[in-house]
C-alpha cells in the first residue's frame, strides 16, 4: 500500500488542509525525497508526483491488518488538526508513531502544547522554534529543491516574458496580510519606485476573504503614489508558476512581522535573487548580512527603504548578492539534506516500536 520497497519505517504524510499554504508547499517539496528513502503515502489534497495516495478506505483497513507486534507506521503531522487525527487514530487502535514538525514563530496555544506532549518525536524548523517548545526536539532547517528553484538562464528574458513594465522586478511572495508585512512592502515601494523607473514590484500570494479590504487599501495607496501600473498584486498563482516568478525578480523582500521559518527566503536564494529580509523566523540564520542580502527590523518601513535603495540603484550589486545567495542555498539548504535528517528522526522513533 505504501510506496517504495526500502527497508525501514512506513510513513504517512497527512496534508489535511484544503487551501494551499506554506505548510503544503513544504510537504510537497520534501515528500518525494523522503519517498526515495522509505515507504511513503500521502493523505489529502495537493499530492506531489512520485508519492502514492493513501485513501481513507486503505487507512481504515490498516486498523485491522496490522498485527499488534509489528512496528508502528510513522504519522508525520505539521498542523494541529493532523496531530489530533493521529492521536485519535492511535487511541482507537491504530498503531502509529506520531511525529510533529513545529515551525511556529510564537508561543503555542494550550491545545498545541497539549498535543505536542503526546507525540513520539518532535522536529523544529529553527533554533528559535525549538526554544519555544516545552520538550526536547530535533532542529532540521527547511530545504529547497535547487533543481526546480534555480536562476534563469537569461533573467532579462525571463522578466520580459512576465509582461511587467520596466526592466527589472522586486518581489514579495506569501499570503497577503498584515502578519506577512505586505503593507510594509507596499509603503516602501510607494517611496522607491518613483525614484527607480526601471523597476516594477510584484506581490504573489493567497488573499483570504477577511483580507480583501486590506488589499483594497494597498492598491489605493499605490494609486495615490502614482505606481498602480508598476506594483501588481496578483493574488495566488498556480504552484507550477512559482519557480518561474522567482526567476523573474532580481530582489526579494521578506517582510514578515512574525514567521515560523520563511520558506520563500530559501526559494528566492536558490533562484539567485538578492535578499532583503526582516529579522523574523529563520531570516537571521538564512541570510548572511552583507553577503547574500541585508537584514532589517520587522515592520520598519524606513529601514526597508534604506536597505533596498542601494540594490535598486546598483543592479550589479543585487546580481552579486544573488550569485552568493544561490551558492549558499546549494551549500546549506538542499532538500536532500532536509529529507535525510527527517528520515533519521523517523527511524529513531520507529525503532522503539520494532518487533
Amino acid at each position: 500500500m505504501l510506496a517504495q520497497a526500502t527497508p525501514g519505517p512506513e510513513v504517512i504524510i497527512p496534508n489535511l488542509h484544503w487551501n494551499y499554504s506554506g505548510v503544503t508547499a513544504t510537504n510537497r517539496m520534501v515528500a518525494p525525497r523522503i519517498a526515495a528513502r522509505v515507504r511513503v503515502a500521502w493523505l489529502g489534497p495537493d499530492r506531489p508526483g512520485g508519492v502514492p495516495a493513501l485513501t481513507l478506505g486503505r487507512l481504515l483497513g490498516m486498523r485491522f491488518r496490522r498485527a499488534r507486534g509489528c512496528p508502528a507506521p510513522v504519522w508525520h503531522a505539521r498542523r494541529n488538526n493532523e496531530m489530533i487525527v493521529g492521536t485519535l487514530l492511535k487511541r482507537l487502535g491504530w498503531r502509529l508513531t506520531l511525529v510533529f514538525t513545529s515551525a511556529g514563530g510564537g508561543r503555542q496555544t494550550w491545545i498545541t502544547r497539549f498535543l505536542i506532549r503526546s507525540m513520539d518525536a518532535v522536529i523544529a524548523t529553527s533554533e528559535h522554534a525549538a526554544s519555544l517548545l516545552e520538550r526536547p526536539s530535533t532542529v532540521i532547517h527547511h530545504g529547497v529543491d535547487t533543481g526546480l528553484y534555480r536562476p534563469a538562464a537569461d533573467r532579462a528574458a525571463a522578466f520580459s516574458a512576465s509582461g511587467l513594465p520596466g526592466r527589472r522586478a522586486i518581489g514579495c511572495f506569501g499570503r497577503v496580510r498584515p502578519q506577512k508585512g505586505t503593507d510594509v512592502f507596499v509603503e516602501a515601494m510607494c517611496r522607491l519606485l518613483p525614484r527607480h523607473p526601471d523597476f516594477a514590484a510584484v506581490v504573489i500570494g493567497g488573499i483570504g476573504k477577511e483580507h480583501e479590504g486590506f488589499v483594497v487599501e494597498l492598491r489605493s495607496r499605490a494609486a495615490d503614489a502614482g505606481i498602480a501600473d508598476r506594483l501588481l498584486i496578483l493574488g495566488e498563482r498556480p504552484v507550477s508558476e512559482l519557480p518561474v516568478w522567482f526567476q523573474r525578480i532580481s530582489i526579494y523582500a521578506f517582510t514578515s512581522r512574525r514567521e515560523g521559518f520563511g520558506l520563500t527566503l530559501i526559494e528566492a536564494m536558490a533562484s539567485g535573487a538578492a535578499l532583503v529580509a526582516a529579522r523574523s523566523g529563520a531570516a537571521e540564520i538564512v541570510v548572511e548580512h552583507g553577503q547574500t542580502g541585508l537584514l532589517v527590523p520587522p515592520g520598519d518601513v524606513d529601514a526597508l527603504v534604506a536597505a533596498l535603495e542601494p540594490l535598486l540603484a546598483d543592479p550589479a550589486l543585487a546580481d552579486e548578492f544573488g550569485r552568493r545567495a544561490r551558492a549558499r542555498a546549494e551549500q546549506a539548504y538542499g532538500i536532500d539534506t532536509e529529507a535525510a535528517a527527517i528520515v533519521g528522526v523517523y527511524q529513531e522513533a520507529w525503532r522503539k516500536t520494532a518487533c
